[in-house]
């Protein structure tokens, strides 16, 4: 696939970065397009060279480390268990000594994928996979906060992104999957809210983002497909048209970390493709998909699938 360079990428060349949760996907996605934006890019997740993953898969932070350093950027991988309070500590004492603050905090701690059960009510869902995913998507957003946010409001500019699935408008009206997934998602939609209420005192601002339907490396390998000839899978699954790359919301996250008016979006619910059409960055094939509004206007509605208008 020819790939689209980003002409409206900003500079954040000595801007201070955390991805937490950037093994693969979104996560690393996001680092990759901070540090193709010249920043330096801690990256933290539990599965590592020495410590295979638990979907026994071959992502690894020091590999995201690597895809950052060689995109422009600084990568440092620290391996962190963010459910580990004397872990994420430890993480927010290391920046502190090697970088004295923190510019931008990207909270994308997640790992729940294969522990939601879809249209199954809360009394048919496994409870211990649901209290997991509790833990997972919400307790390790609060931990990673509590121990890395003195770091960020230690100077006016900070930014704070929630990453979630979902827009507020859309989940408010629609079903997410389970009673856990949905908890879940919509409880990371209201922490950018209250701390976009805590930080703005301090000069910061938090927003919380998701992006479209993603491609990522677990999502092309459930289609049987990879990112060069992914819509091959349009066959078997013709919505999978308006998808999009984990570049794509990488690109958001660069974007809102170099608008220096970003403040005026503090506490608001945003998505890749609403920030494409405004900041004018485009996925990697050069489209710029807006899944949201298509998945309401085209697919809720049965139409049949059409991206046109859409990407």
């Amino acid at each position: 696939m020819e790939l689209t360079p980003d002409s409206s990428a900003p500079d954040l060349s000595g801007r201070i970065a955390l991805v937490a949760g950037a093994t693969r996907g979104a996560g690393r996605g996001i680092a990759v397009q901070l540090g193709t934006a010249g920043a330096t890019v801690y990256v933290t997740g539990r599965t590592t060279r020495q410590r295979r993953s638990e979907y026994d898969r071959p992502e690894t932070i020091e590999e995201t480390a690597e895809l950052v350093t060689a995109a422009g950027g600084t990568g440092i991988a620290v391996p962190t268990d963010h459910l580990v309070p004397e872990q994420v500590r430890a993480l927010a004492e290391r920046i502190d000594r090697e970088q004295g603050r923190l510019d931008v905090l990207v909270n994308d701690v997640w790992g729940g994928e294969r522990l939601f059960a879809f249209d199954k009510p809360v009394w048919e869902h496994d409870l211990d996979d649901g209290l997991r995913l509790l833990r997972l998507g919400v307790e390790t957003h609060a931990i990673t906060s509590h121990f890395v946010l003195p770091l960020l409001v230690r100077r006016p500019g900070g930014l704070v992104v929630e990453m979630t699935d979902g827009t507020s408008a859309y989940n408010s009206t629609h079903y997410r999957n389970s009673y856990f997934y949905d908890l879940v998602k919509n409880s990371v939609l209201r922490t950018a809210f209250v701390l976009a209420h805590e930080l703005e005192p301090h000069g910061g601002t938090a927003v919380a983002l998701t992006p479209g339907w993603m491609r990522s490396e677990m999502m092309l390998d459930a289609f049987g497909v990879t990112e060069d000839n992914w819509r091959d899978a349009q066959a078997a699954v013709p919505h999978f048209c308006i998808s999009e790359s984990p570049a794509y919301v990488g690109r958001a996250v660069a974007a809102l970390a170099g608008d220096a008016d970003v403040a005026r979006r503090n506490g608001r619910s945003l998505s890749s493709g609403q920030l494409a059409q405004e900041y004018g960055f485009t996925d990697l094939d050069g489209s710029r998909p807006d899944c949201w509004r298509y998945l309401v206007e085209v697919e809720g509605a049965g139409r049949p699938a059409d991206p046109a208008g859409y990407r």
